[in-house]
């Protein structure tokens, strides 16, 4: 039994593991209808086809360096891997996610983000992809070509991506200080006191009126020893709740190389909770105090079903489906309890409260909006639709899914 990451979707199309590009060709060729997986990190059936699907982290890892600082990385490798290897050749990544074990490739096509004011998400490094369309072949996109806003962040939806380039820089080093005990109410009274602290911030809460503030804070630099009242915690403490314990990355101040920081959970551990729903919803960052208010209304409703939350920023983007496109943002994520009720009473719950805000949510987690509804918070879903079915006019890649979504036309 084929499933997703955490075991919340069983799929139902077989699996076939393509072993180099050509076995890839072959397949897309063979195949009435084709989607691509990478490390399985959803929580939804965004990736399910009603052909094959060809899990691409068979494709051997392959990281290469270039003399003008970018990197070219199969699709199937994950950041840490990558990460590893480009701190050994003295380079970095602006940004990486909570976690080292997702795929560059299925990152980079959901518009998977990180943390930081002034970050953008994964996909704003890459220069080009390589992929296999539906006749088998292989073409590359680059971000500055015509369409290539629209095509970097495409959901799977053009061909499967094989190939990726990516822009680096120098590798640098990050400490990371953690703030307890700070008042939720400070948060919603002065967000950008909190999310401007350090490079790339993350506020943990359950919605009990108090937050830890996770600050990653790029070497050297000096750091205060409270933030808004909250103490800084000199000591290291491997969890983020009781539930998630055993598997975090480095705190205390204590500084590291950037893969080792920037990531809330070690790559040679599970990470996060593992039993659990993940879903996340994007804001606009100017509405950031507001948004946080009115899910910490809903904090005695929604909290028998919740593990964590974490509230945390992204720079706006021009990429078409990004959650962060043309506007600076607040993430706002729930890893829920693995159960319906988390799923079918709890998440609508937040849903309801973060619709006037016109929250988006993260395509690759749960959530029940659907295809009316994102056409009026996605803004340019309709044309990245048509750009679609031009690249694809068969439906090779097109599923049941991505049309209930509105990403691909009936």
């Amino acid at each position: 039994m084929e499933t997703d990451w955490a075991g919340t979707y069983v799929f139902r199309a077989p699996v076939v593991r393509p072993a180099d590009v050509d076995a890839v060709r072959t397949a897309v060729r063979e195949a009435t209808h084709v989607r691509a997986l990478g490390t399985r990190h959803t929580f939804n059936g965004l990736a399910e086809s009603p052909g094959v699907l060809l899990d691409l982290t068979a494709l051997p890892d392959d990281v290469q360096v270039r003399e003008d600082g970018t990197v070219w990385v199969t699709a199937g490798t994950t950041y840490g891997a990558l990460a590893r290897e480009l701190h050994q050749h003295g380079r970095g990544l602006h940004n990486l996610g909570s976690l080292p074990h997702i795929s560059v490739g299925g990152a980079v096509a959901t518009g998977t983000h990180g943390s930081g004011d002034a970050l953008g998400v994964l996909a704003t490094a890459v220069r080009e992809v390589e992929l296999v369309d539906a006749d088998g072949e292989l073409r590359t996109v680059r971000r500055d070509d015509a369409d290539g806003a629209g095509l970097l962040v495409a959901l799977g939806s053009i061909g499967v991506v094989v190939r990726l380039r990516l822009e680096t820089q120098p590798s640098y080093g990050v400490r990371q200080d953690v703030y307890r005990d700070l008042a939720l109410a400070a948060v919603v009274e002065d967000p950008a006191a909190v999310t401007g602290a350090g490079t790339s911030v993350s506020v943990f809460t359950r919605w009990d009126g108090r937050a830890d503030a996770w600050v990653k804070t790029r070497w050297p630099a000096d750091v205060p020893d409270a933030l808004l009242g909250a103490p800084r915690d000199p000591v290291s403490r491997d969890g983020i709740t009781d539930e998630i314990r055993g598997n975090v990355t480095e705190q205390g101040g204590v500084p590291g190389p950037w893969h080792e920081r920037l990531p809330h959970f070690r790559d040679d551990a599970t990470p996060s909770s593992g039993e659990e729903i993940q879903s996340e919803f994007f804001v606009d960052r100017a509405d950031a105090g507001a948004a946080i208010a009115a899910v910490a209304a809903l904090g005695d409703r929604i909290r028998e079903h919740l593990v964590v939350s974490e509230l945390r920023t992204v720079a706006a983007d021009g990429l078409w489906l990004s959650a962060a496109h043309g506007r600076d943002s607040l993430a706002v994520h729930f890893t829920w309890r693995r159960t319906a009720a988390a799923r079918d009473e709890a998440l609508p719950l937040v849903e309801d409260a973060l619709r006037e805000f016109g929250a988006r949510p993260h395509w690759g987690k749960a959530h029940h909006l659907g295809a009316a509804e994102l056409e009026r918070v996605v803004p340019r879903l309709a044309e990245a639709r048509d750009l679609f079915q031009t690249w694809d006019p068969r439906g090779v890649f097109s599923s049941p899914g991505l049309v209930g979504l509105g990403v691909r036309s009936s």
